[in-house]
């Protein structure tokens, strides 16, 4: 797809949804086949994972940078080891999972360029989601306030945020041609969490989605 081109939105298989479960997290999870092998890169508290085990079905694994983290996932019976997606992946090999999955994360990696180039080696599939540095609220703290922005997807202060490469929508899309990875789905989340179902050009969703979320695969 080019930058040009409009999202073409498409609707998760899972039509009823636990209330506790994020929204994003439904929507990544209707992406992935039952049965799939899957790694989950920085799975924080493994809400995500727990969920694809629950309702796909899946073999999952994750990789978290946080001890208290990985406490917090072993208690939930996944398997998740400590590590970290800059240095870590390296370490698999090619085509070990139907999904690799970076929920929320590319963000704060110091090497996003490496990290997707490495999940789309590792995994057949590869999604991505991250919080869109293009939404209109974030050019109005910047643009109008001369502050960086505090928002519902980014609630930390610039002190105290985990974030270090923030990118839009676009840029996203830029990197993933650079480093050859096709996209098979992608979305633009409102405040809400719920996929904006509009037919536009980028510059909309640009403007309009709080978070991406894509679906790649190796071009």
């Amino acid at each position: 797809m080019n930058a040009g081109a409009a999202l073409t939105p498409s609707r998760s298989r899972d039509d009823v949804a636990p209330d506790e479960a994020r929204r994003d997290h439904l929507l990544v999870a209707g992406m992935v086949e039952p049965g799939s092998r899957v790694l989950d890169v920085g799975c924080g508290d493994g809400s995500l994972l727990a969920l694809l085990r629950d309702r796909r079905g899946v073999d999952g694994r994750g990789i978290e940078l946080s001890r208290d983290g990985v406490s917090v996932c072993l208690a939930k019976g996944l398997a998740v080891i400590q590590g970290d997606a800059d240095t870590d992946l390296a370490d698999y090999p090619d085509d070990s999972f139907d999904y690799v999955i970076l929920s929320q994360t590319i963000q704060a990696t110091r090497q996003p360029r490496t990290v997707l180039e490495h999940m789309i080696r590792i995994g057949r599939h590869a999604i991505v989601s991250f919080p869109n540095f293009g939404h209109w609220r974030v050019r109005y703290e910047l643009g109008v306030r001369g502050r960086m922005p505090v928002t519902d997807n980014m609630p930390a202060a610039w002190y105290e945020t985990p974030n270090i490469h923030f990118c839009t929508m676009r840029d996203f899309v830029g990197l993933c041609r650079e480093v050859g990875a096709r996209m098979e789905q992608s979305h633009a989340l409102d405040a809400g969490g719920q996929p904006v179902r509009f037919h536009m050009p980028w510059w909309f969703w640009n403007l309009f989605g709080q978070q991406g979320v894509f679906l790649l695969r190796r071009g």
